[in-house]
């Protein structure tokens, strides 16, 4: 379901690129606004907001400002926007970590203290190791894992995320035992695996950019149900033989009960900001996958993707 409707809303996306721009845009109400995220510096919710806020910004007249609020797994980052003002002076950056922390840990303020108010894009996550490692392929470092009990190391970005849960799944499914250490962002992970602490991590490419440049870091296998454009000669998972796959979203919520002047001005922008030529270039070589959900659908989307995360749990023992 949740597949179907990405690519409806993909579809949809490009239709309305297409169009006429609109003669005029409503304003949007407030000069100055914070995007909260819980990654640290360098993760991955943290380098895709601020470059959606250098290309956005401009298009709205707004001045971004962006709070690493680190913590609790997303926890702390929720109930900091959940008590914020509904008037669109600030936003959570969402991903299905939110979710997870939510119906792992129970906290005081959940995912749904909050209003999603867009789906901005699928972000495909990636597994990788360093580039002295001996991998090269999933197969070998589950391989590696199964002749080496207890030494494997396998990494992910915190304790409730989607990467952690990829990782678990992955072993359970290649029948080896591992453990999957988390922490407090994609930036940390990324070090341990560079210093061989981990064998492998799991990521998102924008985060690994750099490294992977700089010849340090290599990729295994895409968590996705297709190889990526711009990685072409990377196989899936399923193409290894590892049943895996992950479809990470990348959004905003706001306070509950959101000034609509916002949301509508602001869905607006994220449409007109996604066709500039700049921005679609950045996006693109980020292996980013533009959807674009507004506020009803990102709602309907956030729900089926609670429905999903707290089967998937169920299936592996986590919760009951």
């Amino acid at each position: 379901m949740m597949l179907h409707l990405l690519r409806a809303a993909a579809l949809a996306l490009l239709a309305a690129c297409l169009a006429p721009v609109a003669a005029a845009q409503a304003a949007y109400p407030q000069k100055r606004v914070t995007l909260v995220t819980h990654s640290s510096p360098g993760g991955g919710s943290d380098v895709f907001v601020r470059e959606l806020a250098r290309h956005l910004g401009p298009v709205l007249g707004v001045n971004f400002a962006v709070e690493n609020v680190t913590g609790g797994s997303g926890a702390k980052a929720m109930a900091m926007v959940a008590r914020g003002k509904p008037d669109g002076s600030v936003f959570y950056v969402t991903t299905p970590t939110y979710i997870q922390t939510t119906l792992l840990s129970k906290p005081d303020v959940g995912y749904t203290a909050l209003e999603p108010v867009a789906i901005v894009f699928e972000d495909p996550e990636v597994v990788f190791t360093r580039a002295q490692a001996p991998f090269q392929s999933l197969a070998e470092v589950i391989e590696h894992a199964r002749r080496n009990p207890g030494k494997a190391r396998w990494g992910a970005a915190n304790p409730t995320s989607l990467e952690r849960i990829a990782l678990e799944r992955m072993a359970r499914k290649m029948n080896v035992k591992v453990p999957v250490v988390p922490h407090e962002g994609g930036g940390d992970l990324m070090i341990n695996v560079l210093n061989g602490t981990l064998d492998i991590g799991v990521g998102e490419v924008e985060e690994l950019k750099g490294q992977l440049q700089a010849g340090k870091l290599r990729i295994l296998g895409v968590l996705s149900d297709k190889r990526m454009p711009l990685l072409p000669q990377v196989p899936t998972a399923r193409e290894q033989g590892v049943d895996v796959v992950v479809r990470k979203f990348r959004g905003l919520a706001a306070p509950k009960g959101v000034a609509p002047q916002a949301v509508q001005a602001l869905e607006a922008g994220l449409r007109k900001v996604l066709a500039t030529p700049d921005y679609r270039k950045s996006y693109t070589e980020s292996n980013l996958v533009p959807l674009l959900l507004g506020h009803e659908e990102a709602l309907r989307f956030t729900n089926e993707a609670a429905a999903e995360i707290g089967q998937t749990f169920r299936e592996l023992g986590i919760t009951k």
